[in-house]
């Protein structure tokens, strides 16, 4: 119990953080062109996978930090990642219905490049926030809240010399962290295309 209380009082903190950032930067007046610039993605992805009796469809825009650290002979550079969702699973109780859930997520990302040549190999991973509307239910499983983390680890490779074109294959795992009982998670196998958005 006490565990349980210590981890909603640092989600609560965290929640708090965000929302002192994000009233501290809207004290500053932004231009229409300066806000239509930040709200342009660097790049678009669509993807799709399963887990146990559950298939994902997902698509989403990805905002890069516009930095870079060497690493290892290679690189790191980060970005934000929002992302929109359908699973479809099956119902419990043997019927043959099957059941929608909606997926909203904002993750931060962490990649490791193996060099700097815009082709190169990457691996990368990185815990985000979702929301799962309604409630995620299987036919062997039974999430009990709406809020829920999202943790993947992915590798993958550009398609084209430029890096416009990328392709990934991603291990996710989704669960609220022991917040709420029952938490049995899901675990997805998903492919990820991404393209470059604009010129």
């Amino acid at each position: 119990m006490r565990c349980g209380n210590l981890l909603t009082a640092a989600v609560l903190g965290r929640a708090a953080l965000v929302l002192a950032l994000l009233a501290a930067a809207m004290d500053h007046a932004v231009a229409a062109s300066d806000l239509a610039e930040m709200l342009k993605p660097d790049r678009v992805f669509a993807q799709g996978g399963s887990g146990e009796g559950t298939r994902a469809f997902v698509a989403g825009l990805r905002y890069d930090w516009g930095w870079q650290r060497p690493l290892g002979g290679g690189v790191v550079t980060g970005n934000w990642e929002g992302s929109f969702g359908r699973w479809n699973s099956d119902l419990p109780n043997g019927t043959n219905a099957s059941a929608w859930v909606t997926q909203l997520g904002v993750t931060p990302v962490l990649r490791w490049h193996a060099s700097r040549a815009p082709d190169a190999w990457f691996v990368e991973g990185g815990i985000g926030a979702n929301v799962l509307i309604p409630v995620y239910r299987s036919s062997d499983k039974r999430f009990s809240t709406a809020f829920n983390f999202g943790d993947h680890l992915a590798v993958g490779r550009a398609l084209d010399a430029q890096g416009h074109h990328e392709l990934s294959l991603r291990v996710q795992h989704f669960s609220n962290g022991g917040i709420k009982h029952p938490n049995p998670g899901e675990n997805f196998l998903q492919l990820r295309y991404s393209w470059h958005w604009g010129e």
